[in-house]
């Protein structure tokens, strides 16, 4: 790699924009657009090409706010919504929640690449014709990670009624006008398959809905949870993720977490095989109590705790020695993890289910490489024995 590529890789997103927008407003611009262009072309090969892209483009105008407190600079991209329409909004809940999962968004992608330098995240802003759109930030074969996607999206529009549907299924009353059900729905969502079998997959989603009925009343709630899937089980780890996941809920009431870590390990039932995804975590859904302000807070201090809960683990296991065998067992253990997906996950449902939905953010969550071999059972008394036991009854770890 040259000594200019390096200097490049080892720009900040900030830094970037500074060396690159500057370009085209200091004196001899030409020469220095030219130099943009170039500096466009030298990223591609290392994957931030759309990213380099989008730095370019942005108008300056927008670039003169991006400095302060919940500026630009803290986001992988621009919000869906536009940085200028969310302040003007700022005290709507569908602002606050914009903002909260484009900072949850960049604070889980710059702690994953600070980890693993041997790839980097190509940015995918999008957009949906029906209304809204999304960015998606994956990170592919890396040094550390398999796959690692953390998705934004904030879409508007009316319900198909497939989605309809699936909500009343769920005790939803939802009074249609002419058939039309005006909704927006957004959210953080997450998947991270380490390439290590030692180091556990995590999956997160942070999401807030709101539906106008016939008569112009809004329904609102909020869904989420974080969880872990180990191939091996560490009891340590174990202990470690679920009381972040604790601490956090308890600021808040101490019934939450035995409530909603009952409920992920519900969830994340693999019906046709008797088993759970994963070590589970906390999940909640169709949450609207007490009060709009104080479930927001909520979700606000269990997204914050996805890094610590997190990142320790990977750091601690992301250089530990294994063998073909156990990476075996993790690929078959990720088998499992994309029966889940496509026949259980609501959010999966719901996406698909969803007229404009894109499809490849919905299915992100799938890992590069999984197996499925006839009839596997490991040996009694084994390692994989052992979280098989796990999944199949579930532990407090948090005690």
């Amino acid at each position: 790699m040259s000594r200019f590529l390096r200097g490049v890789c080892g720009l900040g997103a900030r830094e970037l924009r500074r060396n690159v927008l500057g370009f085209s407003s200091a004196p001899g611009s030409g020469r220095r657009a030219a130099g943009a262009a170039v500096l466009v072309a030298a990223l591609a090969g290392l994957g931030w090409a759309r990213r380099a892209e989008m730095e370019l483009r942005k108008p300056e105008a927008e670039n003169e706010e991006e400095e302060g407190e919940g500026g630009l600079s803290e986001f992988m991209a621009p919000p869906v919504s536009g940085l200028r329409e969310l302040r003007a909004r700022r005290g709507e809940m569908r602002a606050r929640m914009e903002l909260l999962i484009m900072e949850t968004q960049s604070r889980v992608c710059r702690a994953l690449a600070h980890l693993d330098r041997g790839a980097a995240f190509t940015v995918d802003r999008w957009e949906r014709k029906e209304g809204g759109g999304g960015i998606s930030c994956v990170l592919q074969d890396g040094e550390i990670f398999e796959k690692a996607g953390v998705n934004v999206s904030v879409v508007f529009g009316h319900l198909s009624e497939e989605a309809a549907q699936q909500m009343r299924s769920r005790g939803k009353s939802l009074k249609a006008k002419n058939g039309k059900l005006p909704f927006c729905a957004m959210g953080v969502s997450s998947v991270i398959h380490p390439k290590n079998p030692y180091v556990p997959t995590i999956h997160f989603n942070y999401r807030y809905f709101e539906i106008e009925e016939a008569d112009g009343t809004k329904q609102w709630w909020f869904g989420g949870g974080t969880d872990l899937t180990p191939t091996y089980l560490n009891k340590e780890d174990a202990v470690h993720f679920h009381k972040t996941l604790k601490e956090a809920c308890d600021k808040h009431n101490p019934d939450l977490y035995p409530k909603f870590k009952k409920w992920c390990d519900d969830y994340f039932y693999i019906k046709h095989r008797g088993e759970r995804r994963g070590i589970g975590g906390i999940f909640f859904d169709d949450l609207d109590s007490p009060s709009k302000e104080e479930v927001f807070q909520f979700v606000e201090s269990c997204a914050k705790a996805i890094v610590p809960c997190y990142i320790p683990i990977v750091k601690k296991h992301c250089h530990d020695t294994f063998t073909p065998e156990e990476k075996l067992w993790q690929q078959i253990r990720r088998g499992r993890y994309v029966e889940f997906n496509l026949v259980y996950d609501r959010g999966t449902k719901f996406g698909l289910a969803t007229p404009g939905s894109r499809i490849e953010s919905i299915l992100m969550s799938l890992p590069l490489t999984a197996r499925w071999e006839y009839m596997h059972s490991p040996p009694e008394n084994s390692r994989e024995a052992e979280i098989l036991e796990v999944l199949r009854h579930p532990k407090d770890w948090a005690h």
